[in-house]
């Protein structure tokens, strides 16, 4: 949640002025002469003299303790009232600005109640234990100003993070389809009455070099380049007027189409294949390519670098003919997608991983701070 905005304006402004009357009451009762005469307090607010050498024992400091105890279970409430979507006490903004702004106030509260004194064991412990939530809980708020804008920076396409092992998944199998599509045709068993087949046909099993598996995926990034290309497409048929300096072709004959279609579709020519690249590409895809697609954690891969892998996609598009090049383009868009894919898991993780210190600590801090309370009222 964001709080530079106007509905964090009233808690900012009851935050502060809560503050400087809990201050004003210590200093009136503990400090009555730092005071000017004229921000004295009233008699009825001057608490009797109290037996207890520390400030959280008197009146005073345990209503500035009971206050905070308090703040400490509500703001700890925040994760049911989550839960209760349907309970109409307050919306969820609502909660969690009040955990926001009344934890905040927690912050003169604890101190004056200590009496800027720490303590013995248990009261040290205590206050150890509340730097912890504070700090968590400042530092989570800070993330969650930053990490928006910094994943709309670095994350053209965020997928849903439920879905992100289904989309490693079709990146691999992709990769995997493509190995297959190069390794070398089995052998068959020949007819003894069939004729030898031709040498040129058996290179490989799999489809031309200018085939793409881009096809299968459904990926942000590929649904992304899906609908620009179809647009283009689109643009380019619905356009009628013929390039500036040509004329329009003419008509054709009806007879000459009708000749033409009774031939049925024609076949695409195969597109030669090379030997050279596709051993190249696979060696490439068996080495580094599987390995880095198939890894829990790909960061750990040298292809988690983007500069490496700039070069050497660079360096292996050397290395086969330009048929083969739309191929590794192809490859290279999968891998950088895998990136974008541990870049957002790694930035999911700093934006909700200091739960697991700031939620475990908050509900040690809420018992041990009752148990505090308890020990104080009933045994000293």
């Amino acid at each position: 949640m964001r709080i530079f905005n106007r509905a964090h304006v009233p808690w900012a402004i009851f935050v502060s002025v809560a503050t400087v009357f809990a201050c004003w009451l210590y200093l009136g009762n503990f400090r009555s002469e730092t005071l000017p005469p004229g921000l004295r307090l009233p008699p009825s607010l001057v608490q009797k003299p109290s037996e207890h050498r520390s400030v959280g024992g008197t009146p005073l400091g345990l209503i500035f303790g009971a206050i905070a105890l308090s703040i400490f279970v509500f703001a700890a409430l925040l994760g049911v009232r989550k839960k209760l979507v349907l309970w109409r006490v307050g919306t969820v903004q609502r909660w969690l600005r009040a955990h926001i702004w009344l934890t905040l106030l927690t912050i003169p509260l604890v101190i004056l109640h200590t009496g800027f004194r720490l303590g013995g064991p248990m009261t040290t412990l205590l206050i150890g234990l509340y730097v912890i939530v504070m700090v968590s809980g400042i530092y989570g708020l800070a993330l969650q100003h930053q990490m928006p804008r910094i994943m709309m920076e670095r994350l053209p396409a965020e997928s849903v993070y439920e879905q992100i092992p289904h989309i490693r998944a079709q990146l691999y199998a992709a990769a995997q389809k493509m190995h297959d599509s190069f390794k070398p045709a089995p052998p068959e068993k020949a007819d003894a009455g069939a004729p030898a087949s031709s040498v040129t046909k058996a290179v490989t099993a799999g489809s031309t070099p200018m085939a793409s598996t881009a096809a299968a995926l459904s990926t942000p990034t590929a649904r992304a380049k899906t609908v620009v290309g179809s647009t283009i497409i689109a643009e380019a048929i619905a356009s009628p007027a013929a390039p500036q300096g040509q004329t329009k072709p003419a008509p054709v004959p009806a007879g000459t189409v009708a000749a033409v279609a009774d031939r049925g579709p024609a076949t695409p020519p195969a597109a030669p294949t090379d030997t050279a690249s596709e051993a190249a590409l696979l060696d490439f895809l068996e080495e580094q390519i599987l390995p880095y697609l198939a890894a829990r954690r790909g960061d750990r891969f040298r292809l988690g670098n983007s500069r490496y892998s700039e070069d050497l996609f660079r360096f292996v598009k050397l290395r086969v003919t330009d048929a083969y090049r739309s191929r590794v383009e192809e490859i290279q868009a999968w891998c950088d997608e895998r990136r974008m894919l541990d870049l957002q898991i790694r930035l999911q993780h700093w934006l909700h991983g200091w739960l697991f210190v700031h939620a475990p600590i908050s509900f040690l801090l809420i018992m041990l701070t009752g148990w505090h309370a308890y020990v104080t009222l009933f045994y000293y």
